[in-house]
């Protein structure tokens, strides 16, 4: 069942937080999942929820905004820097919202992602709002994706799959 926006929402406040690595190294020395998160910037308090909720599954979630780096408007260095991280880190996370399906650079990262990663190493994270709507394109369906499973706890499934998922801790 796709993650709901209040859920990710909820998320986003609550008052623990665990430590996220500082670089790369140091995540994969704590053996955590390492992720690049493609998100639409209006999302970032849901950008901040799916966060915690991955803290507290073991996975270092990179937020292009929190990256005192990157350039303060979009150039070609931005572009670089995204493009290394998306290569550089375990996985890639699309967070399908209104938001992200509308965005300019969202389709540009999925596209630059689809060809720089493992298909099984990108994975879309759909979402519902309170009517049940769900939220991606249609070729966000190509890629396995991150649902709430039984108990709200996240898992991984294949495209097409509605069970037999694996829990995000376990990956």
């Amino acid at each position: 069942m796709p993650i709901s926006l209040d859920a990710l929402t909820s998320a986003a406040s609550r008052p623990y937080r665990m430590t996220a690595a500082k670089s790369l190294n140091e995540a994969r020395a704590k053996r955590q999942q390492t992720a690049f998160l493609c998100h639409s910037h209006q999302d970032n308090i849901l950008a901040d929820g799916l966060q915690i909720l991955l803290n507290e599954n073991g996975w270092n979630l990179y937020i292009d905004w929190q990256d005192t780096a990157m350039p303060e408007k979009p150039t070609r260095e931005t572009a670089i820097r995204i493009q290394d991280k998306i290569k550089s880190l375990d996985w890639f996370l699309y967070l399908a919202t209104p938001n992200s399906i509308l965005s300019k650079w969202c389709p540009w990262e999925i596209g630059f992602a689809d060809n720089a990663k493992p298909h099984n190493k990108i994975m879309i994270i759909p979402t519902t709002d309170r009517s049940g709507v769900w939220y991606g394109n249609e070729y966000l369906r190509l890629y396995r994706r991150i649902d709430a499973a039984q108990g709200g706890i996240l898992a991984a499934f294949d495209e097409g799959e509605p069970s037999g998922g694996t829990y995000i801790k376990s990956l």
